[in-house]
């Protein structure tokens, strides 16, 4: 995954972005490593963020599938709401990025009718240790320019 504009002077905002990435790359870690318990996966998410991270990674693995190519994750967005609950929206085009049969090695790119481009919208909760963990999450194809 190539990570575009994942900065910010701000260092708690900083911390949400940090976080919010290796969320997204633990998922898909797990999914390269056909691992839906994985640690970071826990380690970055909670709740309903944590179980729904593992139903994904376990359609995969169910699947027999990985993933491979490339993933450019961009225009991220983030604020701390007067909750103090930690908002991130950001961007991914997974035009390089394709699903591979662990068995077959037949690779599937996203088909013709969908985007291939998803908006993810996160909220992101601090926990005890200092870590923002992903506790909600949707993602919407197509909702994304170039």
């Amino acid at each position: 995954m190539n990570f575009e504009g994942w900065t910010n002077s701000d260092p708690k905002l900083q911390a949400i972005l940090d976080d919010g990435r290796e969320a997204l790359r633990a998922e898909h870690a797990a999914i390269i490593d056909a691992d839906p318990d994985a640690e970071a996966v826990a380690f970055y998410n909670s709740g309903a963020a944590l179980e729904s991270s593992r139903e994904w990674i376990k359609g995969y693995v169910e699947a027999d599938e990985s993933l491979t190519g490339e993933a450019r994750v961009f225009d991220p967005q983030v604020r701390i709401n007067s909750s103090g609950l930690g908002v991130l929206f950001y961007c991914m085009d997974e035009s390089k990025g394709a699903t591979k049969n662990r068995k077959t090695g037949k690779v599937t790119g996203t088909p013709d009718d969908m985007s291939p481009m998803l908006q993810y919208r996160t909220t992101l909760e601090r926990d005890g240790k200092g870590v923002w963990k992903t506790r909600s999450g949707e993602t919407e194809r197509g909702a994304c320019g170039q």
